[in-house]
């Protein structure tokens, strides 16, 4: 009845793994000229019965034996980012009563089971339905929560209009834990997270930042939930970069890149997962007799003006990288800080993902096809010093 109303001609539910029944059901209203819902019921992993037990595991699942069910994958010891995330929260949560969690049919994907199964009363798993994850949250922080959103970049795009509406306008205290932010790699073109930087830095109030590595993460995590506005903390999908967690309750101060390498013929400004790029960069650079300074600039909003100005003054040889699309991203918010700061003279590059989807594939190799590597930032400076 619901969709008759809206004035659906409705048919089902029926058996989807009927393929003779479903057949004749497409044969039969596919001549009708109107709007039609075809309601189908199938069971997850139907006829192989390890999947049948467990959906959640083989929703995703890579190598494994078929007869067993079990995984060939052999153990990491080095956790993903995810992981990290999800621990993190989980211990931060101990400490504050106020801290929640809410997500969007991805408890698994975005590490937060322990935390679901640890405060069952302060998780929330709102369904496929990322525009109320977030309206949720803003009505949660109105009343003195610490919420915490963990989405999939790219699922956050269909929340944008909440974000803009219920979060920044009204400026409230809601932790956006972006999962998988950068290339994803091979879960298909839809699922990489390339225009998060671009989309959030334009909203005002919204703090954007990115971590180097999971101690940064983690720290980010604490200044998140410190702060007293909309704030954003974008990680990628896959292994974090194997350093020892220090400092964990300290904050990053908000708006503070720190310089990692000194050297004066290259400026080398990086966020987020491309730093270690930019860091693989700078030990080629130095067998080649190339100095480059290396900045990891943490947040793409609010910028380290004072220290990128600076730096832009004394090294005019600039290239930003970022696993983000270029347009309006972290290189365009520099281009615009040295605008603003009336800052002459330079000479920019901006590596970051062309004006294209990024299609399926492994990570490295699609970092090396669209050109955001190590290799494109040695390029790339060995040209700036040749034609500057």
């Amino acid at each position: 009845m619901l969709f008759e109303a809206f004035n659906f001609e409705y048919f089902g539910p029926i058996d989807g793994h009927n393929l003779n029944h479903l057949i004749d059901i497409l044969n039969n209203i596919k001549c009708l000229n109107e709007p039609i819902l075809l309601h189908i019921s199938t069971k997850k992993g139907k006829g192989y019965s390890p999947a049948e037990k467990n959906p959640v595991y083989f929703h995703g699942v890579g190598c494994f034996n078929a007869d067993t069910g079990k995984s060939l994958n052999k153990e990491c010891s080095v956790p993903t980012y995810t992981q990290v995330f999800g621990e993190t929260l989980f211990q931060m949560a101990k400490k504050d009563e106020r801290i929640v969690a809410v997500t969007a049919a991805m408890p698994e994907g975005t590490g937060l089971v322990k935390f679901a199964e640890a405060y069952p009363d302060r998780f929330f798993d709102v369904g496929i339905a990322e525009q109320h994850a977030v309206t949720f949250a803003a009505g949660l922080a109105t009343e003195g929560l610490k919420p915490v959103v963990a989405i999939y970049s790219t699922f956050l795009q269909r929340a944008y209009d909440q974000i803009l509406h219920d979060v920044c306008i009204e400026a409230l205290p809601v932790v956006f834990a972006i999962d998988r932010g950068g290339i994803v790699g091979e879960d298909g073109a839809t699922h990489n997270g390339v225009f998060d930087l671009s989309y959030l830095r334009s909203l005002p109030n919204m703090v954007v930042m990115a971590p180097k590595d999971e101690n940064e993460l983690v720290r980010m995590l604490t200044t998140s939930l410190a702060h007293k506005g909309p704030i954003a903390v974008r990680y990628p999908r896959g292994d974090v970069e194997g350093v020892k967690i220090e400092k964990p309750d300290i904050p990053v101060p908000i708006g503070k890149g720190e310089i990692l390498k000194k050297g004066n013929d290259v400026l080398i400004l990086a966020i987020g997962r491309s730093v270690s790029e930019a860091l693989a960069a700078h030990s080629i650079l130095a067998e080649k007799g190339i100095s480059a300074t290396v900045v990891n600039c943490r947040f793409v909003k609010p910028l380290d003006a004072d220290l990128i100005s600076a730096l832009a003054g004394e090294i005019p040889r600039i290239i930003t990288v970022e696993e983000n699309v270029r347009q309006g991203g972290f290189g365009s918010a520099v281009l615009e800080c040295l605008s603003d700061r009336g800052v002459t003279g330079f000479h920019l590059q901006c590596i970051g993902i062309p004006d294209t989807f990024v299609e399926h594939g492994p990570q490295k190799i699609l970092r090396s096809k669209y050109g955001i590597d190590a290799s494109t930032i040695v390029d790339t400076a060995k040209r700036l010093i040749i034609e500057h």
